[in-house]
């Protein structure tokens, strides 16, 4: 039988699959423009590319939920191109979302947000774009903090000329075996798969060869990494991106953490971001770089300043430092976060800053007028990157600065030691309800609340399987359900 000459030229599916080198200059040049363009300039852009490009068969939309759970949704392009003004989904089986009596949420398309991606960890024919979650009226979800992070951008922006950026360093454990969180046991623990460190890991061992697969497909996505290396703790890495504006960062860290997840499924091991996996070495950060710009110029810089630093950036950390008790169940927002806030281990938990103790809550980096910023170091790695950033903006905007009683020494404050004494300090905190709304002040907590109450109250020496499979980027809905 004769064959088909098509078939045989392009076999039987032929789905977009972009070289590496190619993702990198396409995507590179989608965050371009999208600093440049309006929103409406790019969606009639890309509008007409999708229709053009035959071998796209999926555009596949994002959004968090309020504890920061990732959530992905496919749409085949056709319906995806007649019907993007019009997405709706029910948001009562999404838990930290509305309830069954308000469930009917839209998605709005953040066409500034495409993203080509690598085949062999997305599979082939699709792109990524992010939406913000809106309420059947279309007005921001004020549970969606996404689409509160942009709004705040803009408002500030418009009001004060500022443009926030930030660069997160996010860390995280690569252990072996498949879906080693879900399958987690006390006694056992995890099982780590290297015992070197920042300089003692081989070239092609597996940690490394994960850490250079992961930046590969993080580079060729337009992260612009600057450098991948293992961290103190064996087993342990962190890929450096680039800094960005507020919103994109945020995205870029839930899309790092998606892609260190599946290249490490596709190497038959477990990518966590669980603050501390281990309780014997050292934990997991995600230490958020801070700046602003103003007519083009880092408004945190100050040549002759202390550290480098202007007054507005000694006034960001003074009203950061303020509020840190209060803060910190949003930036350390689950049971094992508590756990890494200890000091044996390199812990960030003293409300205090310094230029060199990394034991200090906020640190400044070595800067210029171009670097210059404020490192919060007391972030979880699975913390939302949304409402943290948010809140730490709110505060550095709106905040109280710390008051300093000069009749009395100054006594080191420091964070709380596990989630209880967070929930307290938060639940207690008109700031807190004041920069986050009541109603979304209190769904938080409430999703906080119990999560805590499914783990013994003492953390003990001991990984608990409860503050793991319990954990809102671990668990699935049949086991809360269960309850």
């Amino acid at each position: 039988m004769q064959k088909n000459p098509i078939l045989a030229t392009f076999g039987i599916k032929n789905f977009l699959e972009i070289p590496y080198d190619t993702l990198e200059e396409m995507n590179l040049r989608a965050a371009s423009r999208a600093e440049k363009e309006s929103p409406e300039v790019l969606e009639k852009e890309y509008r007409e590319y999708l229709t053009k490009e035959k071998r796209l068969k999926a555009v596949t939309l994002c959004f968090s939920d309020i504890e920061g759970r990732f959530h992905m949704l496919d749409y085949d392009k056709s319906y995806f191109l007649s019907a993007a003004d019009n997405l709706t989904f029910d948001g009562s089986s999404i838990r930290g979302f509305s309830a069954q009596s308000e469930s009917d949420l839209r998605l709005g398309v953040d066409w500034t947000s495409i993203l080509w991606l690598p085949s062999d960890v997305f599979g082939a024919g699709k792109v990524i774009m992010f939406a913000n979650v809106l309420n059947r009226n279309k007005t921001p979800y004020e549970s969606d903090f996404r689409s509160r992070l942009d709004l705040l951008a803009k408002d500030i922006k418009k009001r004060r000329g500022l443009t926030a950026y930030l660069a997160a360093e996010v860390e995280g454990f690569l252990v072996d075996g498949l879906n080693a969180e879900q399958n987690f046991q006390s006694k056992e623990g995890f099982a780590l798969i290297s015992t070197g460190g920042y300089f003692h890991s081989l070239p092609k061992d597996r940690l490394k060869m994960f850490i250079d697969a992961a930046a590969e497909a993080q580079r060729a996505m337009g992260f612009k990494n600057e450098k991948d290396h293992p961290e103190v703790a064996p087993s342990q890495f962190e890929l450096c991106f680039s800094y960005s504006n507020v919103v994109r960062a945020c995205d870029r860290i839930q899309l790092y953490k998606l892609v260190c997840r599946q290249v490490a499924a596709n190497m038959g091991m477990t990518a966590t971001f669980l603050p501390k996996p281990v309780s014997s070495i050292n934990g997991s950060g995600m230490h958020m770089n801070i700046s602003f710009m103003k007519d083009g110029k880092n408004i945190f810089y100050q040549k002759r300043g202390e550290d480098g630093l202007s007054t507005f950036a000694w006034g960001t950390i003074s009203r950061i430092l303020n509020h840190a008790p209060e803060l910190s169940l949003v930036l350390n927002s689950s049971v094992n976060a508590y756990r890494r806030l200890d000091p044996h281990f390199e812990a960030p938990n003293q409300i205090k800053v310094s230029s060199i103790d990394r034991g200090s809550m906020i640190r400044i980096p070595a800067g210029n007028e171009k670097t210059a910023r404020i490192e919060i170091r007391s972030v979880a790695p699975d913390s939302n990157p949304y409402i943290a950033t948010y809140a730490l903006l709110k505060t550095a905007l709106e905040g109280s600065p710390l008051q300093k009683d000069e009749t009395k020494r100054d006594r080191l404050r420091f964070l709380p030691g596990n989630i209880n004494d967070a929930i307290k300090l938060y639940k207690t905190s008109d700031f807190m309800k004041k920069i986050l709304g009541a109603n979304a002040h209190e769904k938080y907590v409430e999703h906080k609340q119990d999560a805590a109450d499914r783990s013994p109250k003492e953390l003990g020496a001991i990984v608990k399987r409860s503050e793991v499979i319990y954990h809102h980027e671990v668990t699935n809905q049949m086991l809360w359900n269960q309850f």
